[in-house]
């Protein structure tokens, strides 16, 4: 059987505005993880930098729960077993009268399953820092927060963009696990066209043209920032960080 190609399809309505709001929602949701992922997961390699045993203990245990139970499963957990664990009242809220639930879930577990990850980079960026800066902003008199703030942070940045930039290109790409939570993002909204007019290739080529330009998006953004944070005559590119 020879297939019927149908490019036209793709600008009918109602699939284009179904493409349309799939990749608003797509957006809507990594963009929040992102926000959930920098600000937790900043905060976490930060206190696993520490000095403080058992802060780097439990800062520790969060980033390996996190990080090594499957995103998919954590959907599910956060969606169907979380509100179920939780008083009457409070989860019949979270599944109920919560607007748009699977989409706040979704941005929530997304946001929490990279934190862990950047946690990792933004404390190895600290450690690649040279031991000596942190003593030497100690002995000018400097506070801890303010040694962090003026000193370690700022470098631990430059050193982390490229890997930060791989992050938050694959938080792009995790968001259409949401799907399995019942959120209509890129790729479910894909599969509904493809469903409703049999035009798979033209539905999936459109949808992996979008992914590509998100995320050449993202590595020109990036690229601006690190060029725009980077010291004279010196690139972070050099530097690398260990897991």
């Amino acid at each position: 059987m020879t297939y019927s190609w149908n490019w036209g399809v793709l600008v009918q309505d109602p699939y284009l505005e179904w493409l349309g709001w799939g990749l608003a929602l797509t957006l809507a949701i990594s963009l929040g993880a992102l926000v959930i992922a920098l600000s937790i997961g900043t905060a976490i390699g930060i206190l696993r930098s520490s000095d403080h045993a058992v802060l780097r203990a439990v800062m520790g245990a969060y980033i390996s729960v996190f990080r090594n139970i499957p995103l998919l499963l954590q959907m599910f957990l956060w969606f169907f077993v979380v509100p179920e664990l939780l008083p009457e009242g409070a989860g019949r809220w979270l599944k109920r009268d919560l607007p748009y639930p699977e989409i706040v879930t979704a941005i929530i577990a997304l946001g929490l399953f990279t934190s862990s990850r950047i946690a990792v980079q933004v404390s190895a960026g600290i450690d690649a820092v040279p031991r000596g800066q942190r003593m030497a902003a100690r002995a000018a008199g400097l506070s801890r927060l303010q040694a962090y703030r003026l000193i370690l942070m700022p470098q631990a940045l430059r050193i982390i963009i490229p890997p930060l930039t791989s992050e938050i290109l694959t938080i792009f790409k995790n968001s259409s696990v949401a799907l399995t939570i019942g959120v209509y993002e890129l790729t479910t909204q894909t599969q509904q066209v493809q469903s409703v007019t049999y035009q798979g290739f033209e539905a999936f080529t459109a949808a992996t043209i979008l992914y590509v330009a998100i995320a050449m998006t993202v590595t020109m953004v990036m690229r601006a920032v690190e060029r725009g944070v980077a010291l004279p005559g010196t690139t972070s590119g050099g530097l690398h960080v260990r897991f």
